[in-house]
């Protein structure tokens, strides 16, 4: 799987790096960023619930 994220609508308000710190990640600089754009299979269900959880609807996963 693939993360995926639409910058345009990524307001880098940090819901997705509570729910998971190993692949997201707010900096000082106020922008997020992937850390792992291809995250283990055993984040999957922590990863669909930043999907769901992200106020612009601006993640989403692809499957490979």
């Amino acid at each position: 799987m693939r993360v995926v994220v639409d910058y345009d609508r990524c307001e880098s308000n940090a819901v997705c790096m509570g729910i998971l710190p190993e692949v997201f990640e707010v900096r000082d600089d106020n922008f997020m960023y992937v850390l792992d754009e291809h995250p283990a299979e055993e984040y999957r269900e922590k990863l669909m619930e930043c999907v769901r959880s992200c106020p612009t609807q601006a993640l989403s996963v692809e499957e490979e």
